[in-house]
């Protein structure tokens, strides 16, 4: 047992902590705080977020009868202090490792997980869905759903909030507040606050709200003001929570232990419908070098805990990420009508370099996919040049507007597909899988894949200048190849590969960056006394049908190679070939793509490995599919 962690090593389970005085949990809390910074230290990972809940995290907890009551955390990316209390203090040096615990819940993972999550807004459903499952006799207490307040500017958090007020089933609402802080609690608040869990009769809860606030010293009303109106918009007495149905209490200080503790315990005791309490919390806390972050340490790597310096990454070559901003400001500094749109990612995805030159036509609208993809339709309706660049994965939750609003009406969105494949340890949740599939199905869509990232400087400028209809051009997370850097992208034809290197036995056409696998698979296979071409496709749609058919004629084999999921690139060519008949006369073809099922955090090479698609893998198909027993296919009977 640590002497540097006592109230922590008495803990196995939240159970302990309702065992706990509260002076107890209080001091529990700033020892959960540094065995935060200390894991996340070695393994990377969200750690301004975690800190900023660690008294939450302890208060719900010691308060609710968890894992009865399902505690619900959106996104997901603070669990790690709900980890640790967990039960899984001794698995947090697997953070978002091969084989390790997730950096997110996980059903799967813990009985505490009740709902996983990634992608946001979706806390309050869940919290809704579990809530009429315990009205409906299923063995499930209370619903406590924890949302931030980036999380509950997104459409899907305000269409459960008006579902649970109609409903009016108890059902509690914990708005983590990072935006905002108030004043620290003195004098009358305090009182107020300490002897809120004893009041009778308790006549309800919005009694309570009105009585907090009317007992707060003066500047800690106005901070109380502030709050109201930060999440109405409206100088009204109610709030819009109220005017939905819900009880609101807040704000309050969401790091004051005692505070948190008294006012969850009297809302449990007392709820009789959906209450919203308002908690304002710093992202970052207790750790100087994240508090003082311009990004408050939301996604780190390693880190030295004493000085809070990150690992470097130990390429030279720049990240995908970073070209893409680069370029996309120097295309806006020649083309005027070039604007872009970020769904609260605009580090992320490169745009704040654009937004440091031109900051009026870059709009960040918050987490809002469906918006960010109208919004831009309406944009290109218009006459401008709308660069829409969000995370693949994210791209899913606004996927009926891309149908409806922009490829129905054949407008000229630029979808900037960051995080295309798998990204390494956030895992299932964020890979870039689908989006070759689910983009290439729709009409009037172009859809290209950098194969580097001179590549994507490339498809960039023929983004810019394709007005007649959307295009999406997809790059991994991660650093590029190191090649050489136009000073300027040119235009690439629309639905033209090229072909890298000329064989004659077995071709490998790739698409997007798995082409350098592919290289490499070509040199050893020929140092075999192989013949193989290497082309890159460049487009999956529209296909590059003249390079399919002369690689279909002139081999005796073909693989497409490609870091997508079932039903992409590979499935596109398979069913242009047999459309046109170039699968009738012996060609032998495969297709190396994701396999159909999730693959689970680890390093990106890991996660290759795991899903058969490393130069190995290359190397072991083609050779498979040119070697017959003991001889080499007779190449010139297939010619």
């Amino acid at each position: 047992m640590s002497s540097l962690t006592p109230h922590l090593d008495r803990v196995a389970g939240p159970a302990d902590l309702r065992q706990m005085p509260d002076a107890s949990l209080a001091k529990l809390s700033d020892e959960l705080r540094a065995e935060v910074i200390r894991a996340v230290s070695q393994t990377g990972g969200h750690l301004g977020s975690s800190l900023g809940v660690v008294e939450l995290t302890v208060a719900i907890h010691a308060v609710f009868d968890t894992p009865r009551d399902k505690l619900i955390w959106d996104v997901g990316h603070q669990c790690y202090p709900h980890k640790i209390l967990t039960g899984r203090r001794h698995k947090m040096p697997g953070l978002r490792q091969k084989d390790g615990i997730s950096g997110f819940t996980k059903r799967s993972e813990s009985d505490f997980d009740p709902f996983g999550a990634a992608h946001s807004s979706t806390s309050i459903s869940a919290a809704l869905g579990f809530a009429v499952g315990r009205d409906m006799g299923m063995p499930t207490g209370d619903a406590v759903a924890v949302i931030g307040d980036g999380s509950i500017s997104a459409g899907m958090a305000y269409e459960a909030l008006n579902n649970a007020g109609a409903e009016g089933r108890r059902l509690f609402v914990i708005l983590n507040d990072n935006e905002m802080s108030i004043a620290p609690p003195v004098g009358a608040m305090s009182t107020y606050l300490s002897g809120l869990s004893e009041m009778t009769p308790f006549a309800s809860l919005r009694a309570v709200a009105e009585g907090m606030e009317a007992a707060m010293p003066r500047p800690v009303r106005e901070g109380a003001r502030r709050a109201r109106e930060m999440v109405t918009g409206l100088e009204t007495k109610g709030t819009f929570f109220e005017e939905l149905g819900f009880d609101y209490i807040g704000p309050i200080d969401g790091h004051d232990i005692h505070q948190v503790l008294n006012v969850l315990r009297a809302a449990r005791a007392r709820a009789s419908g959906p209450v919203l309490i308002h908690a304002c919390t710093v992202k970052g806390k207790g750790y100087a070098p994240a508090e003082g972050s311009a990004d408050k340490y939301h996604g780190v790597s390693k880190f030295d805990v004493e000085t809070g310096e990150q690992s470097k990454s130990k390429s030279n070559a720049p990240s995908y990420t970073s070209v893409f901003g680069a370029t996309l400001a120097d295309t806006a500094a020649r083309d005027p009508d070039v604007v872009a749109v970020t769904a609260a990612m605009p580090s992320g995805t490169g745009v704040d370099k654009m937004a440091d030159r031109f900051p009026a036509r870059v709009f960040d609208v918050g987490i809002a996919e469906q918006h960010a993809v109208t919004f831009a339709a309406g944009m290109a309706a218009s006459g401008l040049k709308p660069f829409c660049a969000i995370y693949s994965t994210f791209l899913q939750r606004g996927y009926d507007q891309v149908v409806h609003d922009v490829c129905l009406q054949n407008l000229p969105v630029r979808f900037a597909l960051d995080r295309a494949g798998l990204v390494g340890a956030d895992g299932a949740t964020h890979a870039g899988a689908f989006d070759i599939g689910y983009l290439a199905a729709l009409p009037n869509m172009v859809v290209m894949a950098a194969a580097d990232e001179a590549e994507l400087v490339h498809m960039v400028e023929t983004a810019t200048q394709h007005d007649s209809g959307p295009i999406a051009f997809r790059y991994p997370r991660g650093n590029g190849r190191g090649v050489e850097m136009p000073e300027q992208g040119s235009v690439l034809e629309i639905g033209k590969g090229r072909v890298i290197q000329r064989g004659s036995d077995i071709a490998l056409l790739s698409l997007g960056t798995i082409l350098e696998d592919c290289e490499r698979a070509a040199a050893r296979l020929e140092a075999e006394g192989f013949s193989v071409t290497v082309a890159d496709a460049r487009f999956a749609k529209p296909l590059d049908m003249d390079l399919i058919r002369d690689l279909a004629h002139s081999h005796a084999a073909l693989i497409t190679v490609e870091q997508g999921a079932m039903g992409g690139f590979g499935a596109l060519v398979l069913q242009q070939m047999a459309d046109e008949g170039l699968l009738d006369h012996g060609l032998k073809l495969r297709s190396m793509r994701l396999p159909d099922r999730l693959i689970e955090q680890a390093g990106p090479d890991e996660m290759y490995a795991d899903a058969g698609l490393t130069t190995d893998d290359i190397v072991t198909t083609a050779r498979k599919m040119l070697v017959h027993n003991e001889g080499v296919i007779d190449l010139d009977a297939r010619r």
